[in-house]
């Protein structure tokens, strides 16, 4: 069973990889591996359904400063 954890600005998830949702496993939102243990972040922040990582709209990508 997952493991949540609310926070402000989204809520941070602890599973075990047969728990991980297709968009998890495809990596489409932020995940990193400890082990057995995956840590899950979900945003609560909109996206549109269609807007794939990485877009120039990402709300999720910081700008570089020049």
């Amino acid at each position: 069973m997952a493991v949540r954890i609310k926070l402000p600005g989204g809520t941070l998830k602890m599973k075990v990889y047969r728990e991980l949702r297709g968009r998890e496993r495809s990596r489409r939102i932020p995940v990193l591996k400890m082990g057995s243990l995956y840590f899950t972040w979900w945003s609560n922040r909109p996206r549109p359904l269609n807007n794939p990582p990485g877009a120039p709209d990402d709300p999720d990508l910081s700008q570089v400063t020049r």
